[in-house]
């Protein structure tokens, strides 16, 4: 019959393993955790560098804001993830418990995120409604608006769409009416090519005639952003979820080892 000191060895060994066995899954978890916060950044980097170009057909910097909430919010998961890497390592429960803190404070913020996301998007759809028509109109091809002029092109070209709701919107343009149009009844960015006034023109087979013009393609875009934003979070959020609960039993374990 085995002795209370053989059970008392037998009973440390298995602490051993369950300390070993909790630290290789947190640590799995943490460089998953660590790659998600790395997509977050990238996303961050990606809207605010190849996106930022449509950012003078909004009224407001809501959409350049999203994209340094995603960069700071990728870099802090980026740190706490080697916050994460050094605690199991040293198996410091002070460490631990920093990285548990973190781990909860970035949860609720991205929890926070995700009610704001909806009231964010229907901000951005009605900013569009309310300003891209006049900004159209009004701003388009005017003296020291070149920034919105360059914008405008760019969205026209990449989205395949003409006007704000259609290329009708064009004839009421201040650019259009103006002398520096040379006739043209479209800007030549409506042109499916692009050449030398080729905005004189506005045939559906020179130009795009998209229903719902550039402001339904640019809503849909917003859309597909945050949906992408969205399942990112979700995923950096469950991983976040098991982190915890491994913390919590990798710290309890370590307490009791000590003891």
């Amino acid at each position: 019959m085995a002795g209370p000191a053989t059970m008392a060895h037998y009973k440390a060994e298995q602490d051993d393993w369950l300390v070993v066995y909790l630290k290789y899954l947190l640590f799995i978890f943490n460089f998953f955790f660590w790659v998600g916060g790395a997509a977050v950044l990238a996303v961050g980097v990606w809207t605010l560098v190849e996106k930022s170009g449509y950012l003078s057909v909004l009224a407001s910097s809501t959409f350049a804001a999203s994209a340094y909430i995603l960069i700071f919010a990728g870099a802090l998961v980026m740190v706490t993830g080697f916050l994460g890497f050094g605690a199991i390592i040293r198996e410091d429960r002070s460490c631990l418990s920093t990285y548990f803190c973190l781990l909860l404070v970035i949860f609720l913020v991205e929890l926070v995120a995700g009610v704001l996301a909806h009231v964010y998007y229907q901000r951005l759809s009605n900013e569009l409604k309310q300003h891209m028509t006049r900004t159209l109109a009004e701003n388009y091809g005017q003296p020291g608006a070149m920034e919105i002029t360059t914008s405008v092109d760019r969205l026209q070209q990449d989205f395949k769409c003409c006007g704000s709701n259609s290329s009708a919107d064009w004839q009421h343009s201040a650019y259009i009416l103006s002398r520096e149009a040379e006739g043209r009844r479209v800007p030549d960015s409506c042109c499916k090519t692009v050449v030398a006034r080729c905005g004189q023109r506005a045939h559906p087979s020179n130009i795009y005639k998209v229903e719902g013009g550039c402001i339904t393609k640019l809503e849909q875009f917003l859309a597909n952003h945050l949906l992408l934003m969205g399942a990112v979070g979700i995923g950096v959020a469950c991983l976040q979820t098991c982190g915890m609960v491994l913390t919590c039993c990798l710290h309890r374990r370590l307490q009791l080892h000590v003891h």
